[in-house]
């Protein structure tokens, strides 16, 4: 269904920061200009602020806006990937505040998954539809390189008493309550490690979108299953949030020095290559023209003109 492809050149490719609850801008980040891109998919969160951090071209995006005006249900996922895509972006970090679910992660630790639960249920998780299939591998959600390579950042920079938990699933929930402490217990029965309510969508799309996906999950509070600690309340959570923000800007700036000099390729770089089941002479015009970012390696560019990024490096 697809031709083959040798994969991206990823010698000046861009990372992709996403900021979530508590963590609205990337401290460092040096010559700094805002974009905003317009996608077939609507605008995006806020405006992406590129800039330098630790040798690497970085695009940082605040997944609820800068003033966290959007729920999660909200977060106009396709928008934000298709925008980070479309400015060269080939690596994520998503930054996100979680519940705990486990007794040995404690509120303030961090955690890098390597599986997803999904429970949501109102939002779009493909780019594709409207004339055209395609079936990415998922059994894998989060790319185990760039995962390795966050996780052993994070190691190395937790202060004591805090710790860095490798591996894990992460349950993404609808919101924006929080659980009953019945799915609170329900979910820990499933061994799920944390439970969140946004990476998921962005996963999944990241995926789709040929971009290697690894998450930092910063544990906040014990959701509410453990009986000798409060239920969770949002100042709980604010209070935790602003612990948590200093340590992960730090962190990202060094695994931002290293993916760097790395540029690790991934499996999710070709993801669309088996992925791609209509033939493209099928597929209609308004759809092929809004795929086209991540179509055109294999079923070449659109006729019309492939859509062109914005401030995209030249590789």
């Amino acid at each position: 269904m697809t031709s083959p492809s040798p994969g991206p050149d990823l010698s000046c490719a861009r990372l992709g920061v996403l900021g979530g609850s508590g963590l609205y801008a990337m401290e460092g980040l040096e010559v700094v200009e805002e974009l905003v891109v317009d996608t077939p998919f609507g605008a995006p969160s806020d405006a992406l602020r590129l800039g330098r951090l630790g040798g690497m071209e970085v695009v940082f995006l605040a997944r609820h806006g800068r003033h966290h005006t959007y729920l999660p249900t909200e977060v106009p996922y396709r928008a934000n990937i298709w925008a980070l895509r479309s400015l060269g972006v080939r690596w994520i970090l998503s930054c996100s505040a979680v519940g705990s679910l486990r007794e040995e992660v404690r509120p303030l630790d961090m955690v890098v998954p390597d599986q997803f639960i999904d429970r949501t249920h109102q939002r779009p998780i493909s780019f594709f539809g409207q004339g055209a299939v395609a079936h990415v591998s998922f059994a894998d959600p989060f790319c185990a390189q760039l995962s390795e390579m966050l996780a052993g950042t994070a190691a190395g920079l937790m202060p004591e008493g805090r710790r860095l938990h490798r591996g894990g699933t992460y349950l993404c929930m609808e919101g924006p309550a929080f659980s009953s402490r019945a799915e609170s217990n329900l979910y820990r029965s499933w061994d799920c490690s944390v439970i969140g309510m946004t990476n998921h969508a962005e996963a999944r799309l990241a995926r789709e979108a040929e971009i290697a996906y690894a998450t930092l999950a910063m544990a906040t509070d014990y959701d509410c299953w453990h009986q000798d600690h409060d239920s969770v309340t949002v100042e709980m959570v604010i209070a935790n949030l602003q612990a948590n923000a200093q340590l992960a800007q730090a962190i990202l700036a060094r695994a931002s020095e290293q993916i760097a000099q790395a540029r690790p390729a991934s499996p999710a770089h070709t993801a669309l290559q088996h992925a791609l089941m209509t033939p493209k002479d099928f597929v209609p015009a308004e759809t092929r023209s809004r795929l086209d970012l991540f179509t055109a390696p294999y079923w070449g560019p659109w006729q019309n003109g492939a859509n062109e990024a914005l401030k995209a490096p030249n590789c």
